[in-house]
């Protein structure tokens, strides 16, 4: 609803329950405090209106059981002020905090309220101001942080598998439920437009799961038998792993339903963590927990996820719920959510073009200082890149055009990434680094939803290292490629059964055209394609390798003996040291190449199709700190040969990252270029708890590149201009160059 659903359909409380209005009419106001409606309405959801939003929370209870005697904490916590700054700053909706793991923010009935506010109701003040701007109004709700609420309702806490409670984790089978239910009975009489619930995990490491009695009774019911304490990683722990998952997706489901049931008309999201890096850990999985809200909200994260996370894991949000609309939140801090600092106007404006080029909407999340004030420097530099932002506004949403379809397998996250998911995640992870880099337009495709459509809809799909394939993912896999599809094979894709270890034949034997004769135990492996060479394809695979060279393409490999397919290139095995064979020296340094051991690269016609197979992982090479561009360039070479007519090629540096969509309906082609123009960095101490493993944060972006592009398109276009009159083009037949000097812009195609 325009103005958002505000009351278009508004509860009115009658002792302890809602009455419930089941239309769209607007009503006058009843006198109930804080029920008046907004004064239009629009059967249009505001999640389908909105591009940029706020979400604005304190700072001092994060990470729960702070201390209640403390009336410095939230004093100037304002709901009227927040709307006003936020509407200043051209948002279009708020998600405002109203309840963490210590208070409420509001004055509830069974819930502590933060003692800094005094007889100040902020959710009130909030959607009071915010009916005066036609401004949807969402509760932010935490339902995963220990605090002081879990410490006075210790039935509610997880527990291992030795019966001791886990602290800070709510079990979701435990009666915690029928209290959020009270809280959103609450929430819904001021008149809000929807929830924001956030923490659907059971954490984010070990133990892995809840041994409650309430579990472990619910467990017995589901399975007839009694529930694994141990990680077996064999059909027992699957069932545990299920149940997880299944509790997570109950609780979901259910307080969704139950708020639908108070107000079919109140927009209800999650916090997703079904994306990567997360993993099984957090006891959800992508598909499964992606569609259980009216949408999916997830992080981009840039501070502790990386750059390339933005449109990553927007691209992996859209996968998730195709057709749907994605959110995306992230940070105005420069470091994490919490720590006060602002970043630069150009760092939010990067951040943002990125992921509203990929089709999400987009939050920006401030939170305020220890006593609830705000920081003028960052609504004025928020403000600034959202009026950019919405002044370009009718050049986000449309179609995609996608070329790649990266393949995402949530089978080998599970059983074959288990503790170390970054086994598997370097390469998916790097396949997509590839694609940005390369400027291939690109998406994701999941094991969970995948369909022969969805597979057909790409003509290139990269199996990257998707070790645990079903007989229906290989069925679904050899129709596309008989039917034309062109697919390209790396790692240990299809070479291990459903727990993960490995097979002794690949599933895709027949595909890939080579019996699987072993597999390296090295991760530090070479290739070298040789001057005199049988095949014909050398040239065409590895144009700017040099003869007789060989190169590290770090990641797992495979030995394969061709049957049908023809071989190009040579995968070779590293040297060991003597006191390495003995395990007494580590293996993580790569070592020189050795000996060949068998084809590098299979290429095999099946239908109407080709596979291209690496032994090696070039995309996990991609990701990794032993990258070499060679290996990156293995699979745009891949890409180019298996699809050397794509409808658009674009040349450009790797720190500019395109988007390319289609609107049929107007004969309009658009190209997005993002600069990412971060200077270099110093080096993080490994010892802060926060530099992610030593990992080094990147700057943030102050200055706008400048840097030529070219984009060359496989039909003839009447004419082409460019969003910002900066940009300078010059035209050649099917081809344009040009000339951008800023941190976003849109090339746009009439044909």
């Amino acid at each position: 609803m325009s103005k958002s659903t505000l009351s278009a359909c508004r509860p009115l409380l009658f002792g302890s329950f809602a009455a419930i209005c089941l239309t769209s009419t607007v009503f006058a106001d009843a006198g109930a405090p804080g029920s008046t409606p907004n004064q239009t309405s629009s059967p249009i959801p505001w999640y389908q209106e909105k591009l940029l939003g706020m979400e604005v929370g304190p700072t001092g209870a994060q990470m729960g059981y702070s201390d209640p005697t403390d009336p410095r904490y939230c004093a100037r916590f304002d709901g009227r002020e927040i709307v006003r700054h936020c509407v200043a700053a051209h948002a279009e909706y708020l998600v405002i905090w109203a309840r963490d793991g210590d208070y409420a923010y509001y004055d509830s009935k069974f819930l502590t309220k933060c003692p800094g506010l005094g007889s100040r109701d902020v959710l009130r003040e909030a959607v009071d101001e915010a009916r005066q701007h036609h401004l949807p109004l969402i509760a932010y709700c935490v339902m995963q942080q220990g605090g002081n609420y879990l410490a006075a309702h210790p039935e509610y806490a997880m527990r291992d598998a030795q019966g001791n409670t886990l602290a800070g984790l709510y079990c979701f089978n435990s009666g915690y439920l029928e209290d959020l239910k009270r809280m959103a009975v609450e929430q819904l009489a001021y008149g809000i437009d929807g929830f924001h619930f956030d923490m659907f995990v059971e954490g984010f490491g070990p133990p892995y799961g809840c041994w409650c009695d309430s579990c472990l009774k619910k467990f017995q019911a589901e399975y007839g038998k009694p529930m694994s304490r141990s990680m077996t990683w064999d059909a027992d722990w699957e069932q545990v792993m299920e149940f997880r998952y299944r509790s997570i997706q109950r609780f979901e489901q259910e307080l969704y339903a139950y708020v639908k049931s108070i107000n079919p008309h109140a927009t209800v999201d999650f916090n997703y963590h079904g994306n990567p890096p997360f993993s099984w850990e957090t006891g959800q999985r992508p598909v499964q927990h992606a569609g259980n809200a009216d949408f999916v909200t997830g992080e981009t994260g840039a501070w502790f996820l990386y750059p390339l996370s933005v449109s990553l894991n927007t691209e992996f949000y859209r996968a998730v719920t195709p057709g749907r609309p994605v959110q995306v939140a992230m940070s105005r801090d420069v470091r994490m959510y919490h720590n006060q600092t602002t970043r630069p106007v150009n760092d939010l404006r990067w951040e943002l073009f990125t992921a509203l080029a990929h089709g999400a909407f987009a939050t920006m999340v401030d939170k305020t200082a220890f006593d609830g004030g705000l920081d003028p420097v960052a609504y004025e530099r928020i403000g600034e890149a959202f009026a950019d932002v919405l002044a370009c506004r009718r050049n986000f949403g449309q179609p995609p055009v996608h070329e790649v379809g990266i393949y995402y397998s949530s089978r080998t996250r599970d059983w074959y990434g288990r503790e170390k998911p970054a086994k598997y995640y370097a390469s998916f992870a790097g396949a997509h680094k590839a694609m940005v880099y390369e400027h291939i337009p690109w998406s994701v495709l999941l094991d969970e939803n995948v369909t022969l459509e969805r597979l057909q809809a790409f003509p290139v799909v990269l199996l990257s290292n998707a070790g645990c394939l079903t007989d229906r993912e290989t069925a679904l896999l050899r129709q596309y490629v008989e039917q034309g599809g062109r697919l390209i094979v790396t790692g240990f894709s299809g070479t291990l059964d459903r727990f993960g270890q490995p097979r002794d034949e690949s599933a895709l034997a027949d595909l890939i055209g080579a019996r699987l004769k072993g597999r390296l135990d090295t991760l530090d492996n070479w290739v070298r394609f040789p001057a005199a060479s049988a095949s014909t394809l050398t040239a065409d695979l590895a144009p700017g390798v040099r003869r007789d060279w060989p190169f590290l393409v770090k990641g797992p490999a495979v030995i394969y003996a061709a049957t049908t397919a023809e071989p190009v290139g040579e995968l070779m095995k590293p040297f060991r040291t003597i006191r390495q064979q003995q395990g007494k020296e580590s293996t993580d340094w790569p070592m020189s190449a050795e000996a060949p051991v068998g084809p590098a690269i299979l290429v095999n016609h099946v239908g109407k199709g080709i596979v291209l197979t690496f032994a090696g992982s070039p995309d996990f090479a991609t990701a990794s700190e032993n990258r070499t561009v060679e290996a990156r360039r293995l699979l745009r070479d891949a890409v180019r040969w298996l699809d050397p007519k794509p409808r658009v090629q674009i040349t450009a540096p790797n720190t500019v990252e395109t988007v390319v969509t289609d609107d049929p309906a107007t004969r309009t082609l658009r190209v997005h270029l993002m600069g990412y123009n971060a200077p270099p960095q110093t080096i993080t101490p490994k010892d802060n708890p926060l530099s992610m493993q030593g990992f080094v944060l990147a700057e943030v972006i102050e200055d706008a590149p400048m840097y030529r592009a070219t984009v060359e398109l496989d039909r003839p276009f009447e004419r082409v201009e460019a969003w910002r009159k900066s940009t300078q083009l010059t035209r050649s037949g099917q081809r344009v160059e040009a000339t951008i000097n800023d941190i976003h812009d849109v090339l746009i195609f009439h044909y």
